[in-house]
């Protein structure tokens, strides 16, 4: 990066891509989601001072920013707003020591060591190389994430022990025989490699291996007298970062018991259309029991790529302008060792890498599909895929931080949210068990928000609630409380309390985000019919996937300027 006195010649965005290219110069995990330096075989310093080296080049790019010159332009304007937002969330977090106690079952700095080799080439023998050298630089990563988790327990930096039991039962999937996620990896790899993969991976599994014993025997003890939930300093800051935003919980978490009440009653009626006579969970159980399914892991992949394809088909020059690198996208199969949850990843910056929708198997080898269409608008088209795909092909014209490390997760996963909501609107859930699926997964993400800010903040169930009215929320009930309104399957649901526990504040940014959204395309509607013009949502729509990222203190206002 530049000195202070050039950096006042460089306009916001300049100093956006420049801490880009800094951060991955420093993070080959971020260089690789980005999809530059393809070969370079490090693997992240996950020690405190590789916490302290990235905390670093963010105050940098702030002190640049406050230096650069004063600009009028609205799109400069927006990414510096953007940078300031989003650096100065993470650096309060950096500050308060979360990276000390970062354990969870989802989005550890662990789990981006193996997510690496994902995200990375394997198409040629250089790449193999490089992916052998990864694996040589296995150990260290995990060393290094070993001494932060220590000095979190020498500060009282602790996670919580359900943390801490299912990341040890995690990477115990990660090398262990012939289903686990290094087996599935190490497959392809040519034949002149394989005895160099082999051994590194040897020495990559006894690693983890060491880890995760003492993980057991140092770490579980301690984390044994540490609360599961967060707490409302540490929740209002994770809050922050995840949302954008400088959140009203109190208003959040009763708007989310008005939507608990409607969702329950669209439920009610779309499951006597399912099974007549049935309460929601009934109908839930007929279809897991009776409903449509797919056999065979592969089988289950090919129809989830058929989900997309046809939603790329259909809403293609009617509802999107979908063409090109945006136009792929792969339905893959999640390695083994994963949470419960299905996810997204995006493509590289140039394309190379294209866009991929994972599946967990949880061991299963039959899939009913009512709930899983709508999950697959949600992460692929017009979900995660478009909009995330849509960022990259703007990165010229915006700027690469704003369509990378830049965004917003309650902003991502807001849209995500819509785009199924939208699918319903459009009438592709003809099928009641389908659009039984749909609400389901509304439902889902709902009791995130009331139990997610409930757990964490000791919210009190409200007096008029159909579930333990009166009563202080706790880990059990919120696993009650899912299992009563939500038909995903048990495995699903406990890996979920789990995520919720070890991550706080991202999940609410679900339901948050698509309210944004849709309060943001109302009101471009009603400024539209103000004007005496026809509201044309397919220009809005293209419009607002071509803006890049904003937090929930801007994007509603910025959607509605579209």
């Amino acid at each position: 990066m530049a000195d202070t006195d050039s950096s006042a010649l460089r306009t916001p965005r300049q100093i956006a891509d420049a801490y880009v290219d800094a951060v991955a110069a420093h993070d080959p995990l971020v260089a690789a989601e980005l999809g530059v330096n393809p070969h370079d075989d490090r693997q992240p310093d996950l020690s405190p001072a590789g916490f302290d080296a990235e905390a670093a080049l963010a105050r940098r790019a702030l002190a640049e920013l406050d230096a650069a010159a004063p600009t009028e332009d609205r799109d400069e304007l927006a990414c510096a707003r953007l940078l300031r937002e989003r650096l100065t969330a993470q650096l309060a977090v950096h500050a308060a020591g979360d990276h000390f106690r970062s354990l969870n079952n989802i989005a550890s700095p662990i789990h981006g060591v193996r997510a690496l080799f994902d995200m990375t080439p394997t198409e040629t023998e250089q790449d193999w190389a490089a992916q052998v050298g990864r694996m040589r630089n296995f150990a260290g990563a995990v060393a290094g994430y070993r001494a932060t988790l220590a000095e979190g327990l020498g500060r009282n930096l602790v996670s919580g022990p359900r943390q801490v039991a299912t990341v040890v039962e995690q990477l115990g999937e990660w090398f262990g025989g012939d289903a686990s996620w290094y087996a599935q990896f190490a497959a392809e790899c040519p034949e002149a490699l394989r005895a160099d993969l082999d051994a590194a991976a040897e020495q990559a599994g006894a690693a983890v291996e060491e880890f995760r014993g003492w993980l057991r025997e140092t770490y579980a003890p301690v984390a044994a007298s540490r609360p599961d939930t967060a707490g409302r300093e540490l929740y209002q800051r994770q809050a922050r970062l995840h949302t954008g935003a400088d959140l009203d919980l109190d208003e959040a978490y009763a708007w989310a018991w008005g939507e608990f009440r409607r969702l329950e009653e669209q439920m009610r009626e779309e499951a006597e259309k399912v099974l007549p006579g049935a309460t929601p969970m009934e109908a839930v159980e007929h279809l897991e029991r009776e409903g449509h399914r797919i056999a065979g892991v592969e089988e289950i992949r090919a129809y989830l790529q058929g989900v997309m394809d046809e939603a790329i088909a259909t809403l293609n020059g009617t509802h999107f302008d979908i063409s090109g690198d945006i136009a792929r996208v792969e339905s893959r199969i999640a390695p083994a060792g994963s949470a419960a949850a299905p996810y997204y990843t995006s493509p590289s910056l140039d394309f190379s890498r294209p866009g991929r929708t994972w599946l967990p198997t949880l061991g299963r080898d039959e899939f009913p599909t009512w709930q899983l269409v709508s999950t697959w608008y949600h992460e692929g088209v017009p979900g995660h895929h478009l909009q995330l795909a849509s960022w990259v092909a703007a990165a010229d014209s915006l700027s690469r931080y704003q369509v990378t490390l830049g965004g917003v997760s309650a902003n991502i996963e807001g849209w995500a949210l819509y785009a199924e909501r939208l699918m319903d609107e459009l009438g592709f859930f003809a099928d009641p068990g389908q659009r039984l699926g749909f609400l389901d997964e509304q439902m889902l993400r709902t009791i995130r928000v009331i139990i997610d800010i409930g757990m964490h903040n000791g919210f009190v169930i409200p007096a008029g609630s159909p579930f333990h009215p009166g009563e202080t929320w706790t880990p059990e009930l919120a696993t009650e409380f899912f299992a009563a309104y939500n038909g995903s399957p048990k495995e699903m649901r406990d890996s979920e309390i789990i995520r919720y526990l070890g991550w706080p504040g991202q999940a609410i940014g679900y339901k948050l985000g698509e309210r944004a959204w849709l309060r943001g395309r109302a009101a471009a509607r009603a400024a539209a019919e103000a004007r005496g013009e026809v509201f044309d949502l397919k220009s809005w729509h293209m419009r607002a996937l071509a803006q890049g990222s904003f937090g929930l203190d801007d994007l509603e206002s910025e959607l509605a300027q579209l």
